[in-house]
């Protein structure tokens, strides 16, 4: 360790002493920890760490190296997604009896992409105390390094694994005006970018961060066709990530009079579905709808006649 690191663990020993004197109100800890680099974390963090009768943790031997780390002697039960229920009710038992509860995840804000939300309902429907502890988020790191506008954004968590469901998730999100936030495995990062390049049109600004705080860490920027075909050419890469996507560009005003000469003009060329989809290529508006004003177009020249 740095003589940086061991004077920070010196200085935390130091507050544990004055700290001990003071236990925690009775509440559930919603605790931030580390992403990666385990100095990530806040005195507050460990203070609440320290002093909490009880600390729950996604897996406990990930916690462990967090807690050796700041000599924090202190055993962790575990709370995961397969023991949610059992571990949840046990956990809510020593709040009503007048405990306190540090919760953490593996990585991160606990609830985000992780299990938690029940517990925090069934507390607050109690009237038991809910307290965050703020600290390092993969989402909001990713997104301040990215480039990408962040005054509007929407983390979407995991896209769903099967084909169809992510494409009809995608289906949902094309359009929404904000920077899109997503957590991807790295076997599927590939097939996820070259969906959204299909759904979300290639030329859209997209970022991959991966292995945020740590040693290997990359944020590659690029189109959503550029970045899919350099991870479908380089393989899975490793590590944790995060792929964001700009918002789409806003449509310019159509000019309805200009549209109805092109579908007129490209229906004598070739057939009308084929006539709209080639006219939504060109202008970005539905294909259906335009293939609906194509039709009432030749609807009312057969009229006129």
């Amino acid at each position: 360790m740095t003589e940086a690191g061991d004077n920070e663990r010196r200085s935390f020993l130091v507050g544990q002493t004055e700290m001990a004197a003071r236990p925690l109100e009775p509440a559930l800890y919603l605790v931030a920890t580390p992403i990666g680099n385990l100095g990530d974390i806040t005195l507050r963090a460990l203070e609440t760490l320290a002093a909490a009768d009880i600390l729950a943790a996604e897996d406990t031997r990930v916690t462990r190296i967090l807690l050796d780390r700041y000599c924090i002697r202190k055993r962790a039960v575990a709370y995961h997604q397969h023991n949610e229920v059992e571990a949840g009710e046990r956990l809510l038992a020593s709040l009503r009896e007048g405990k306190s509860v540090a919760l953490v995840s593996d990585a991160g804000t606990p609830l985000v992409s992780d299990p938690g939300y029940r517990l925090v309902v069934m507390a607050q429907e109690e009237g038991l105390r809910v307290v965050p502890i703020p600290g390092a988020s993969a989402p909001l790191a990713a997104l301040a390094a990215s480039g990408l506008p962040s005054d509007t954004f929407l983390f979407a968590g995991f896209l769903p694994s099967k084909a169809g469901q992510r494409r009809a998730r995608l289906e949902e999100l094309k359009a929404v005006p904000a920077t899109q936030i997503f957590f991807e495995s790295p076997h599927r990062l590939a097939e996820s970018l070259a969906a959204m390049a299909a759904l979300f049109g290639g030329e859209r600004n997209a970022v991959v961060a991966r292995e945020l705080t740590k040693a290997f860490e990359e944020i590659r920027r690029g189109t959503l066709a550029t970045l899919a075909g350099h991870y479908a050419e380089a393989g899975a890469p490793k590590g944790e990530i995060v792929v964001l996507v700009a918002p789409p560009q806003p449509l310019e005003v159509v000019d309805e009079a200009e549209t109805d000469r092109l579908l007129l003009s490209l229906a004598g060329e070739m057939a009308a579905s084929r006539a709209a989809a080639e006219a939504a290529r060109m202008t970005g508006q539905p294909k259906q709808a335009l293939y609906r004003r194509l039709i009432e177009l030749k609807e009312g020249g057969r009229d006129a006649k």
